[in-house]
């Protein structure tokens, strides 16, 4: 019979070869279901007339669901022993994810009930692999321990949060119980760092940033094919359209500009890196949901202004730049000139919210900024060489 608490050493964090295991890439694929109900209760939210309601539940949400990953994907950095003990607890990861996901409805109906208990099964399995960690590597059980225990205190204030208040969380509270949430890994690793993989964790966030992109672009085929749908679809559906491809393909040209592993050479700097991640992860699933509620307000099917619906395309857009730029451009390159440039091209994205087509000019000006950024990084390198 297996042991739950059967310990297990670390992963050699300099393993050559280091790549995501099939079982990750399966886990990621079960919380991206729960990023796209999000994102599409986001989108319902504001062609119903309920954009800035939408978009507080879409944050806190997403912010669940991307802290379950984040906490998952960093483990597994460090240890993933892939033996059926390990298995069975991710087993309970993707069950987590899976109840997170179905009570999305509710929690953008001010009901975290679901959402909690979903967080609450991901939690124990999470504990229960802190403690195998803690119990088979003597030099960070310390840290092991901490994560675990942290985990659990910081889970029982969720509970009992939702409890007291019957599930509708006020306001307020969220933000500080994620706040302390997110002060675990921090206490945690002063005792000890893991010993994580860069580039295993490098590819992780790469590709769970393409999962994300790929269901911005479902979100967006979803709208159009509702309004293709309709007898005489408005022509101006091309610009949702156009604006979908131009956003996505530059964003993920953007992000994968770089080698991040080569930056990641500590917790100093991997925590601000990993963390800031949630604005780069959010910004992106936040313009798919700006895009179809873009073309429903095309076809005439929206309880908002275009100005309102272009805002959630352009706003969005503008934070994934200026996150892009925080946590990852920012590593590689600190020179003045470069941060100009992603503060410029992020403002004159917000200002082309007043014009016709802004999604499209939101495309456009991310095409130039690529181009802008290529060319001053191909510069650079051949300064260098």
């Amino acid at each position: 019979m297996v042991s739950l608490f059967t310990g297990h050493g670390p992963r050699d964090p300099q393993e050559a070869h280091r790549v995501a295991s099939p079982l990750e890439l399966f886990t990621d694929l079960c919380y991206v279901v729960a990023i796209a109900q999000a994102a599409a209760q986001l989108h319902h939210a504001i062609s119903d007339g309920h954009p800035w309601q939408g978009l507080v539940f879409f944050l806190g949400a997403f912010f669940g669901t991307w802290l379950a990953w984040l906490n998952f994907a960093w483990f597994n950095s460090a240890y993933d022993p892939d033996d059926t003990t390990h298995r069975l607890l991710t087993l309970l990861q993707i069950v987590g994810s899976l109840v997170l996901a179905g009570g999305m409805t509710r929690i953008f109906h001010g009901d975290w009930t679901i959402g909690i208990a979903g967080f609450v099964i991901m939690r124990i399995g999470l504990v229960i692999m802190w403690l195998r960690a803690a119990t088979g590597h003597p030099e960070r059980r310390s840290t092991a321990l901490r994560y675990a225990v942290g985990l659990v205190v910081v889970q029982s204030m969720w509970v009992t949060a939702g409890l007291v208040t019957h599930g509708h969380l006020p306001w307020w509270l969220f933000p500080i119980i994620a706040a302390l949430d997110l002060t675990v890994p921090i206490l945690a690793e002063r005792s000890g760092t893991t010993p994580w993989h860069p580039h295993h964790i490098a590819e992780r966030y790469g590709l769970f940033f393409i999962i994300v992109l790929g269901e911005t672009v479902l979100s967006v085929s979803l709208a159009l094919q509702a309004a293709f749908d309709e007898s005489h679809p408005p022509t101006t559906l091309g610009l949702v359209a156009t604006a979908g491809i131009l956003i996505t393909f530059s964003a993920w040209w953007l992000y994968f500009s770089r080698e991040d592993a080569e930056v990641l050479t500590g917790n100093d700097i991997g925590m601000v890196w990993g963390l800031g991640h949630y604005f780069v992860y959010a910004s992106t699933a936040a313009i798919g949901a700006g895009l179809a509620a873009r073309a429903d307000h095309h076809g005439h099917h929206s309880e908002v202004s275009g100005l309102v619906a272009a805002g959630f395309v352009t706003i969005p857009a503008a934070v994934l730049v200026v996150a892009m730029w925080l946590v990852d451009v920012r590593l590689h390159d600190r020179s003045a000139r470069t941060a100009l440039v992603f503060v410029l091209a992020a403002t004159v994205i917000v200002a082309v919210t007043w014009l016709p087509g802004a999604e499209v000019w939101a495309g456009v000006l991310l095409v130039t900024l690529l181009g802008v950024e290529g060319w001053r990084h191909r510069e650079a390198v051949s300064t260098a060489t």
